[in-house]
């Protein structure tokens, strides 16, 4: 989508520190990290949000998930805890209007989050 900060990555006009990428999903790391680890989980299809989610997304959903656990694991997160976080408007915090999760892990967390 045009203008959009996540898609301009996606076509590689934008760079980005990728961790991991496939035909559906790519990974990388966040430019204002709240943990040793923090990576951004997109999807390459262009959804807004959560509530833009289709019912034919729903197995990029999964695969997104998949891929946060494989990050977790090998970025050395998986024993001690981590999370997986979604904003959903801006109220919420969301900044970028393209579904992104955010990974973090790599020090103890504190509840509630914010």
């Amino acid at each position: 989508m045009a203008g959009c900060l996540f898609c301009g990555i996606i076509d590689g006009k934008i760079p980005a520190n990728l961790v991991y990428q496939d035909e559906r999903v790519m990974a990388f790391k966040d430019i204002n990290p709240q943990a040793p680890v923090h990576f951004l989980i997109i999807p390459r299809k262009h959804v807004a949000g959560v509530l833009d989610i289709a019912p034919e997304d729903h197995g990029l959903i999964g695969a997104i998930f998949a891929v946060a656990a494989r990050l977790a694991r090998e970025h050395g997160i998986a024993d001690g805890g981590f999370r997986v976080v979604v904003n959903s408007g801006s109220d919420a915090g969301q900044s970028v209007f393209h579904l992104h999760y955010h990974l973090i892990g790599g020090r103890r967390m504190s509840w509630p989050p914010g």
